[in-house]
């Protein structure tokens, strides 16, 4: 598993621009409070994952205030033991376009990207459920899935674009399914048969127009044209994923982490 993901990561795009998922998207300052909790937090973080004994979890940042629709948690990843050490997979969205590169950094830095709440959840699945997702990891099949095209409301049943999220919840699919050499269409094909449900938010059309025009990351033409006319955007969050994880691994177990304010 080591080596094979090893040679995974030598081919991914090191985070050495501004990139970033689940966050507003902005220029802020690094602080020096705000790194002292990231590196907190990051330990927190890691302490929970050696307790566990996982070789690999799902793990997810607070890193944009999306309480509004419900939402505690913004963006999710996999968290991969290498050597001793944690790895953390993710796409992210270059900011202020409408493209994404696939990603691998330390926890620390998973933690730096403007979170808006020093909190993490992290989800462990099954042992037969990590071989599984070791084995996807090791292959070519999280590049093979990757849509560079971004958008942060992709709709979860259409290839057009990809969210960050929805990259972890395609990969997974391709793991739990066993068709190592399945697409994207298939990855969601499988995923609506397995009983996945996204999350719906309501966007009425001021706003969505608003979000189209002044952000390059939002598009909203991938959705049902009645769904999307009635202000209901259907799209994979954080939580949509961890619901689909407990329902298909009921062997998985849930670990928050937080600092106190």
């Amino acid at each position: 598993m080591a080596i094979l993901l090893r040679a995974l990561l030598s081919i991914l795009m090191l985070a050495a621009g501004t990139a970033q998922a689940g966050t507003a998207c902005v220029d802020r300052p690094l602080t020096v409070d705000n790194f002292t909790r990231a590196m907190a937090l990051a330990e927190r973080a890691q302490t929970a994952l050696d307790r566990s004994g996982a070789q690999v979890a799902l793990i997810a940042r607070a890193g944009q205030d999306l309480s509004k629709y419900g939402l505690r948690y913004s963006h999710m990843a996999y968290a991969v033991r290498v050597d001793g050490n944690w790895v953390v997979l993710h796409e992210l969205n270059d900011c202020g376009t409408a493209a994404s590169s696939l990603f691998d950094e330390g926890l620390g830095r998973f933690f730096l990207d403007g979170m808006v709440a020093w909190q993490s959840r992290i989800v462990v699945p099954s042992p037969p459920v990590q071989a599984r997702l070791a084995a996807m990891l090791g292959s070519n099949t999280p590049l093979r899935l990757h849509q560079a095209r971004y958008n942060m409301l992709s709709y979860p049943f259409s290839t057009s674009y990809q969210n960050s999220n929805q990259w972890v919840l395609e990969t997974l699919a391709v793991a739990l399914s066993d068709s190592a050499q399945a697409g994207r269409e298939e990855a969601q094909a499988w995923l609506k048969f397995a009983g996945y449900r996204p999350i719906t938010v309501e966007i009425d059309a001021m706003t969505r127009l608003g979000a189209r025009i002044t952000r390059a990351n939002i598009a909203f033409d991938d959705q049902p044209f009645e769904r999307r006319m009635a202000g209901h955007i259907d799209t994979v969050t954080v939580e949509s994923v961890f619901r689909f994880v407990r329902m298909r691994d009921g062997q998985s177990s849930v670990v928050d982490v937080a600092l106190s304010e």
